[in-house]
This record gives C-alpha cells, sequence and structure tokens, in this order.
C-alpha cells in the first residue's frame, strides 16, 4: 500500500506541474498589436482633424493618411496572428489533460501486465524457504509424465521396431531376465519411449539388489527426466542423490541436479554446479550443450555476472592424488599435500568453489593429520552450503573419513 501511496504522490505532482504551465501559456495578455493598432486609429483621427482646422496642406495630409493607413493595415494583420496564435494556446491545456490521463492509464495497465503488484521485496533467508516449499510441493513423476504432450514417433528401421516388440514379448515371459531388461530398457530410450525404458530400468534395477550401481541409478534418473519432458520430479532427485552417494564425480546426475535447483527456484545452486562442471570438462561431455545454452538465463536470475571458464581448470588434489600421497614416505607426503593444499585453500578463501573442493580439502587436511585444520574447513564448508541437503552429505562423508564425526 505505501508503494501506491508515494508513486500516486510523485505522479500528481509530475501531473499537476505540466498542467500548470500548460494553463498558465494560456493565459495570454492583450496582444501588443491591439495597442499598436489603438495608437495609430488615434493619429489617423487627429491628421483628419488637422485637415478639418487648415493646419495642414491636403498634400501633406494626403501623406500622412497614406502612412497611417498602411501602418494600420500591418498592425492588423499582426493582431489576427496573435488571436489565432492565442486560440492554439487555449487548446493547450485540454491537451496536456487528455495526454496525462493517457500517460498515467497507460503505466498503470503496463505496470499490473508486467509488474507484481503486492509482491514485495524477499530476504535471503525468505527465498530459500520459498524455493524449499516449492521443491517440497511440486508434482510427482506421474502427474508429469501425464502432462506431457505425446511425441512423434521416432524414425526407426521396420526390422528394429519388429525386433524391440519381440524383446517386449520375450521379457513379458521371463519378467526375471536381468539381460532382457536392460536391453528393453536401452531399446525404448532410443525408440523414444522413455516411459516404458525407465520402467524397464527400474525393474533391471530391482533385479540386482545390493549390486546396482551408480551409473545404474544415472540411468534410471535421466530417463525419468526424460519422460517428464525435461522436468526433475522428486522420484528422480532420489535417484539423484542416491547416485551421488556413490559417485560425486557423475557427470549427468549432477547436471540434472543443478537443473532440478534452478526448477526449485535455487539458480544460485545450479550456478555453483553447472560452473564446476564445465571447468572439469571434457568439452564433448553430453552435459557441456545443455548448460552452455542455460547458463545465461541462470547467472541472470542468480543475479551473478557470469563468465565462463575454460575447460579442465581442475579443482585442486584429487581422491587418487591423496590415495597416492597415503604410500609416499612422511617427507615426500608433505612436500606433494602441502603444495597441493595451500593452493586450494588460498582459492577457496578468495573465490569459493563447489562442494566438491571443499570435501577434497577437508580429506587433504586429513592425510596432513591437520584435524583442527579440517574442523575449521569443515564447519565454514556447513556454514556457506547449508541450504543444499547433497552438499552436506558429501561433506559429513568428507569429515567421516578422516574422523571428524
Amino acid at each position: 500500500m505505501l508503494f501506491w501511496i508515494v508513486t500516486g504522490c510523485l505522479t500528481l505532482v509530475v501531473v499537476a506541474t505540466l498542467l500548470r504551465a500548460q494553463f498558465r501559456g494560456g493565459e495570454q495578455a492583450r496582444p501588443a498589436a491591439a495597442y499598436d493598432l489603438d495608437v495609430y486609429r488615434d493619429q489617423l483621427r487627429e491628421v483628419e482633424r488637422d485637415l478639418e482646422r487648415g493646419v495642414l496642406s491636403p498634400a501633406d495630409g494626403e501623406r500622412a493618411l497614406t502612412e497611417v493607413s498602411r501602418r494600420i493595415l500591418a498592425a492588423d494583420a499582426a493582431l489576427k496572428n496573435a488571436t489565432s496564435a492565442a486560440r492554439g494556446a487555449r487548446r493547450g491545456p485540454l491537451l496536456a489533460i487528455v495526454t496525462a490521463v493517457a500517460l498515467v492509464g497507460g503505466s498503470f495497465a503496463i505496470y499490473l501486465e508486467l509488474g507484481a503488484p503486492g509482491y514485495g521485496d524477499l530476504a535471503l533467508a525468505d527465498r530459500i524457504e520459498a524455493a524449499q516449499i516449492l521443491r517440497s510441493e511440486r508434482p510427482s513423476q506421474e502427474i508429469a509424465q501425464a502432462s506431457v504432450l505425446e511425441s512423434p514417433p521416432v524414425d526407426a528401421a521396420p526390422d528394429y521396431v519388429a525386433l524391440v516388440e519381440r524383446l517386449r514379448e520375450a521379457v513379458e515371459a521371463r519378467p526375471d531376465d536381468l539381460q532382457g531388461l536392460t536391453l528393453l530398457s536401452q531399446s525404448e530410450a532410443r525408440l523414444g519411449n522413455f516411459a516404458a525404458a525407465h520402467v524397464a530400468k527400474a525393474r533391471a534395477i530391482s533385479l540386482k539388489g545390493e549390486d546396482a550401481t551408480a551409473q545404474d541409478f544415472s540411468e534410471y534418473a535421466d530417463l525419468l527426466v526424460l519422460a517428464a519432458g525435461g522436468y526433475v520430479s522428486p522420484e528422480a532427485e532420489q535417484m539423484l542423490e542416491r547416485t551421488l552417494a556413490m559417485d560425486p564425480q557423475d557427470g549427468a546426475a549432477r547436471y540434472y541436479y543443478g537443473l532440478m535447483m534452478s526448477q526449485t527456484g535455487r539458480p544460485d545452486t545450479a550456478l555453483r554446479i553447472w560452473d564446476q562442471l564445465l571447468r572439469e570438462g571434457p568439452m564433448d561431455a553430453p552435459w557441456i550443450a545443455p548448460i552452455d545454452a542455460q547458463m545465461p538465463d541462470i547467472a541472470m536470475r542468480a543475479g551473478v555476472d557470469y563468465a565462463r571458464p575454460t575447460f579442465g581448470t581442475g579443482r585442486g588434489p584429487t581422491r587418487d592424488q591423496i590415495d597416492a600421497a597415503s604410500d609416499m614416505s612422511p617427507a615426500e607426503r608433505m612436500e606433494m599435500i602441502q603444495g597441493m593444499v595451500a593452493g586450494l585453500s588460498d582459492r577457496l578463501a578468495t573465490d569459493g568453489g563447489p562442494v566438491e573442493d571443499w570435501a577434497q580439502l577437508i580429506s587433504a587436511l586429513g592425510v596432513l593429520g591437520d584435524l583442527d585444520q579440517a574442523r575449521a574447513v569443515f564447519d565454514n564448508a556447513m556454514e556457506v552450503f547449508g541450504g543444499d541437503p547433497t552438499a552436506i552429505d558429501m561433506l559429513n562423508r568428507a569429515a567421516d573419513r578422516v574422523g571428524l564425526q
């Protein structure tokens, strides 16, 4: 309400100022040509009286009458022009009123169409809370799939379509055939039947049980997202979290997790995840092109002036490097790890970085035996990523590995 009151008052002041100037401009004084005309007429009468009294000779009187008459005609023409201009000026206020009404009404209509009346500014905590509500209340996989328009059939060879149909019949006859289910899932995906593909994939994962790999869950999540038309449902999110718990470096899962964050009001988190994927590369990874296409919009929504990084800049010490350092002599291990840890620590302190960087720094500090510093880094990272459950889980696992918990 305060916004409307202030805006309305400012608008009235501006419009009133413009109208006042127009009205004052319309209040014209008597034109100067009218005074000149009065003077010339008096002169004409004076000449006529002088002729009657014989003060002027007929020749001088005729010349005087001619000159005064000429001036009267010129003054009369000037008076007519001034009168026309005054009439135009009197029409100015009416035009100003019409213009003011059109501007105010048009501005209000545009704001109602493009603006957000009654929508106040939100603090960061409120935005995060709103994003969490949106994330928890978003549609399920079933609802999302039902809303997706049916895609035109994939142009496949008749022989291949017939082969897939026989595969469907074989799997239906042998529902516990793991190899058949795996092939069916891949074949349905190639035909664009993503809903059928993820059903077959789910059955294959169920048969594998504890032997199911991170890649299995990543592929399942991929099929769920494709079946929902690019939407990351709660069911797909569960598969992504399971994938990342088993393999935090899975590129497809990280891409889709960033996409989910973008769809649920957290473009800042999506930007951080996708930026790291761009930095790691490789250039031909399947998620690079869609990230490039969406990054400008994500950066704008996150309020970041984003510059695309180059591929393969690295994130500091890898897990393999840390494990290799464990087999070195104490002096060699110190020399190798301290250099990497110092560079990584400096970069995180100045530029920040993804959760993977923080987790690796915690692990490296644990190898060095600097548990106090590892604890300080862990506490700092928990504050930075407090709103990201996946990041918190990754940090907790890194802390467990070095004995902080």
